[in-house]
């Protein structure tokens, strides 16, 4: 990554979506009443901002 491997913007791009897929069922079971997920579909809206910023 910090050398600018061919395939590290693939990557964080590919670690992005799956970081927003995992937000989105956790925010599922958080309407639920599930805090735990709450706090999980945060973390990961945050890694998925993080790989984003990494991607471009």
């Amino acid at each position: 990554m910090s050398i600018g491997g061919e395939h590290a913007s693939h990557l964080c791009a590919e670690c992005a979506e799956i970081c927003k897929a995992c937000a989105e069922e956790c925010e599922k079971h958080a309407a639920m009443g599930m805090g735990h997920c709450k706090e999980c579909a945060e973390a990961c809206r945050k890694c998925a901002e993080a790989c984003e910023a990494m991607a471009n």
